[in-house]
């Protein structure tokens, strides 16, 4: 009875669509997860460098007076959100590294939302910032389950 079982285990765990199932599964979770991270960090690179021409494009002209921050916070934020991009982008950077990417690039997104929550900004400028942690959160969830691979 047992070398049934023992045969039974050795076919399932080699059978062409097992092993299909779970490469396929494997790239989607991989195709999902670049797909998250490269929106996150276009949006993060976008506005590190549009808020710090001296013509941004969009709503960002003049964003840092209309909310209140000091401009000289431009240049943490800057320099916050480029080492957070490198920090996810760049094979083999340690995990806690990636870990304080994921962190700091959440509270930036939710302390956004809730600046032009405080400022009485239309409800598309408090949305916006939490559509980005959305794809911020997919991003981090699909890292979890491949860190190996990613």
């Amino acid at each position: 009875m047992s070398h049934f079982t023992s045969e039974t285990t050795i076919t399932n765990a080699s059978s062409p669509a097992t092993a299909g199932s779970l490469a396929d599964t494997t790239t989607r979770d991989k195709t999902i997860y670049w797909i998250a991270t490269g929106i996150v960090c276009s949006v993060m690179v976008f506005s590190a460098v549009n808020f710090n021409l001296s013509n941004p494009l969009g709503p960002m002209k003049g964003g840092f007076a209309h909310l209140g921050y000091p401009n000289y916070f431009k240049i943490e934020l800057t320099a916050a959100k480029i080492l957070g991009v490198l920090a996810m982008l760049i094979p083999g950077v340690p995990r806690q590294v990636k870990g304080f990417a994921y962190s700091g690039f959440a509270i930036t997104l939710i302390s956004a939302s809730i600046a032009h929550f405080s400022v009485g900004d239309s409800l598309m400028f408090i949305a916006d910032p939490l559509l980005f942690l959305t794809a911020l959160a997919v991003s981090y969830f699909y890292w979890n389950r491949n860190v190996e691979a990613v």
